[in-house]
Formats: structure tokens, C-alpha cells, sequence
């Protein structure tokens, strides 16, 4: 990685840094405190939320038909999102603890928080809960294979590939092969040290910068 993109990389960094402000400052002007993961509003808040509530029969009379022939089959993705849940749980379980990977905490990325709104109905509620356990598994199914393309193989492809994980842009270049044989166990090191070291943001610094800057043009 050239310097240049050490220093682009920094201000994505701080960018999502100030962004993460920004909206837990909307939050507070909204009355919501987190606190240990415990959603809390401020007083008169809730009372105010349930004005907004629409009834069940109200929000289905709203829906479309084709939105409410559908859901039988979106719901339906949940058999398979919950094999996912469970096969990639067991896979980082075995997998990660055999080569020192620092495993993925689950909770990070699924939460059922939205449930505590006040102005969402039950059915609004559901789905709302339906695509919290759907996108965080995704996601968590992504962070552990981004930890394990780390290990084996942190190259960057030479075809553009859209919205990659953030670990990918710490990856080696490809065609670095003096890069890739003499970095890899750093590579791997680092994931043994702290999973979370890329993907929370914080951008490591490279296994070895001196090789970095022989590698670029």
C-alpha cells in the first residue's frame, strides 16, 4: 500500500469516526440514551411515540397486495438465514480456535432493538425484527469469512469488485508475490493479536510498511 492510500484510508477512518458522532448526537436530540446495550428513552418520549402508532388494521389496509402475497416468501429466507446463523457459528468455533483467529462476537452484529418503539405496530415490529436477524447475520457471516480471507489468502483482486469488506483494503496488491510469501504470517499474526483490529475501524498498521513502499510503483 502506497502512502497515498495509507493517507486515504486514514480519512475513510475518520470520516465514519465523525459520521458515528453525528449520529448519536441525532440520537440525543431524539431522546434515546445506550447504555450496556440497554436502549432507554427520555420521559414523556414513549407517550409521544405511541400517537404515531398505526393500527394493524390500518397499516394492512395500506399495503399493497403485491407486498402482502410476498411475505410468505420473504419469510421463508428464514429457514435458511438461521442454517447460516448456525453453521457459520460452528465453523469459527472449530475453525478459528484451530488456527488462532480471535472469534467473531455474535452479538455485535445482530440486535433486536427496534423493538422497543413505541409507534411500530406488531406486524411493523416483526419485520422490523425480521431484517435485524437477517442483515446482522449476513454481516456476521461476512466478518468471519473476511477474518479467514485474511488468513489464506489477503490479496487484493486485480478485477474491481463492488462495496468489498474493510479489511480487503489492507490487503497486499495483486502480483506482489515477494510481498505475499514474506507477509503472510503477519498478516495472520494480527488476527491471532485482535480480530477487530481492521474491521472496527481502527486500520492497523501494516504488517511491514518497508515492503509496502518496494511493492509500489
Amino acid at each position: 500500500m502506497t502512502q497515498r492510500m495509507k493517507e486515504i484510508a486514514r480519512t475513510i477512518v475518520d470520516l465514519q469516526a465523525e459520521l458515528d458522532r453525528e449520529i448519536e448526537h441525532r440520537r440525543r436530540a431524539l431522546g434515546v440514551r445506550v447504555h450496556d446495550r440497554l436502549v432507554e428513552f427520555e420521559r414523556g418520549i414513549v407517550i409521544e411515540q405511541r400517537k404515531l402508532k398505526t393500527s394493524v388494521r390500518a397499516f394492512l389496509a395500506r399495503s399493497s397486495f403485491g407486498a402482502i402475497i410476498t411475505a410468505p416468501v420473504i419469510y421463508s429466507m428464514l429457514l435458511p438465514l438461521v442454517l447460516l446463523d448456525i453453521w457459520i457459528s460452528v465453523y469459527q468455533a472449530v475453525c478459528f480456535r484451530a488456527y488462532g483467529i480471535a472469534r467473531v462476537e455474535r452479538r455485535d452484529y445482530i440486535a433486536f432493538d427496534r423493538g422497543r418503539l413505541a409507534y411500530l405496530n406488531w406486524v411493523e415490529a416483526l419485520n422490523c425484527g425480521y431484517c435485524a436477524y437477517a442483515n446482522g447475520v449476513i454481516a456476521y457471516a461476512r466478518e468471519i469469512g473476511s477474518r479467514t480471507e485474511q488468513y489464506w489468502c489477503p490479496i487484493k483482486h486485480a478485477l474491481k469488485i463492488s462495496d468489498p469488506h474493510q479489511r480487503y483494503y489492507e490487503f497486499l496488491e495483486f502480483g506482489d508475490a515477494e510481498g505475499y510469501r514474506t507477509r503472510l504470517a503477519a498478516f495472520r499474526a494480527l488476527l491471532a493479536a485482535d480480530g477487530d483490529d481492521i474491521a472496527k475501524g481502527t486500520r492497523a498498521a501494516s504488517p511491514r510498511p518497508e515492503a509496502e513502499e518496494r511493492a509500489s510503483p
